[in-house]
């Protein structure tokens, strides 16, 4: 018997691999630089979502997010290099304060034994994470690429049809992805003139 909702992972998790092998190939050879405060968050989130998401039922709607996680976790890694070899390239004092607010945002995190108020308080991290990104993206659009986060848009499209079930905890982390991803790849195509951020 064919199930629909297989097929939506898998082809979910396809995207979750090429965008992100594609990103990390980009990464290794110099071609994006990725901002290390949002990708160090975004490992922590990503890690909270999935296994949030599976103790409220996602099933095997969690599977294209674990996969990602393990890209995420690498994409940190390498970041730290840019972050270490010149660290005021991107980063800027209000990337600072972007941090300061994840981090904080992590307290009632930890402290919450829901995991729907887990996953929702993740979110927000997950939003304000995306900040330094996306500044850094509007004013060096050269230092991202697009597949990566219009894969990240499909993904987390698929992996909402996909659900086990459907609820906060399950469907939260996707619709901010689906929304956050696709702002990456306007300013990611957008010309012309930025203001300074």
């Amino acid at each position: 018997m064919f199930d629909l909702k297989i097929l939506l992972v898998i082809i979910a998790s396809i995207l979750a691999v090429i965008g992100n092998a594609s990103y990390l190939k980009d990464a290794i050879t110099g071609k994006v630089k990725p901002h290390p405060y949002t990708w160090f968050i975004w490992s922590i989130v990503s890690m909270t979502t999935f296994f949030g998401g599976l103790s409220k039922g996602s099933g095997i709607g969690a599977i294209p997010t674990g996969i990602a996680e393990v890209f995420t976790i690498i994409i940190f890694l390498l970041s730290l290099k840019y972050f270490f070899k010149d660290r005021t390239l991107h980063i800027r004092p209000i990337d600072n304060y972007f941090l300061a607010a994840a981090l904080l945002g992590l307290i009632p995190w930890v402290l919450t034994k829901d995991p729907t108020i887990s996953v929702v308080i993740v979110v927000a991290i997950d939003i304000v994470a995306f900040l330094p990104t996306l500044r850094k993206t509007w004013m060096h659009p050269e230092t991202e690429k697009p597949l990566l986060y219009g894969m990240n848009v499909g993904r987390h499209v698929l992996t909402l049809l996909s659900l086990g079930s459907y609820n906060i905890a399950t469907t939260i982390h996707s619709i901010a992805m689906i929304i956050t991803n696709t702002l990456m790849v306007l300013f990611i195509q957008k010309k012309g003139h930025r203001s300074k951020l």
